[in-house]
């Protein structure tokens, strides 16, 4: 049976120092994740190879898309009564900030054995930073609210819900035209597991109920 943890938002004012400290680091090491993952070249993330995939299909622009898709994710929150919280907001500014900023020192690989070491280090510390955020309970990303509002609805494992919207996000991508690769299909598959696996030692728990 699947652990189950409490990931619902608590307020700011309950241990503010280190759960700010635990959010913005896990933004910014998820930022910086993402941004070895664009530079491997073996593959998008699920998300952006929908993203990609509406932006050939709509004329915008990826960035354009990027926030549009955010909002009707946003709107999936309603039905599964997730709560945005500071963290909600974080997660887009510090995360977009980061992964440009990292880009700009980390050139694009063109040897094999760098784009693998790439590929897998940023896949391994994407699940970590996405537990770290997650785990300081300050609000989940749009995308992230996803996974606790299905998880905490059905009664399933962060694992298994989290590897069904990247593979359900990848394929209507695909469809749509984005660009697949290897590094897709890695990420669609263990970033479930790995957050998955990371959360229980990163999530803050309240001193009476540890």
């Amino acid at each position: 049976m699947a652990l189950k943890l409490d990931l619902r938002p608590v307020g700011i004012s309950h241990d503010t120092t280190r759960r700010s400290l635990q959010l913005v680091g896990g933004l910014a090491l998820y930022g910086g994740s993402m941004a070895m993952l664009t530079r491997s070249g073996l593959g998008l993330d699920p998300w952006d190879v929908l993203h990609e995939g509406l932006m050939k299909r709509t004329g915008l622009s990826f960035g354009t898309v990027t926030a549009i898709a955010s909002v009707l994710v946003l709107l999936l929150w309603i039905p599964l009564r997730q709560r945005p919280g500071i963290g909600t907001l974080a997660n887009i500014v510090v995360i977009s900030l980061t992964v440009d900023l990292v880009r700009l020192f980390l050139p694009e690989q063109d040897v094999l054995g760098w784009q693998i070491l790439n590929l897998v280090a940023g896949v391994v510390l994407n699940g970590l930073a996405a537990a770290i955020y997650v785990g300081a309970r300050l609000g989940p990303g749009p995308r992230d609210g996803l996974m606790t509002g299905f998880a905490a609805r059905t009664g399933k494992s962060i694992r298994l819900v989290r590897t069904l919207i990247e593979i359900t996000v990848l394929a209507a991508g695909w469809l749509l035209g984005g660009t697949v690769g290897v590094g897709t299909v890695l990420y669609a598959l263990a970033i479930g597991p790995l957050t998955q696996a990371f959360l229980p030692y990163v999530v803050w728990r309240e001193r009476s109920a540890a």
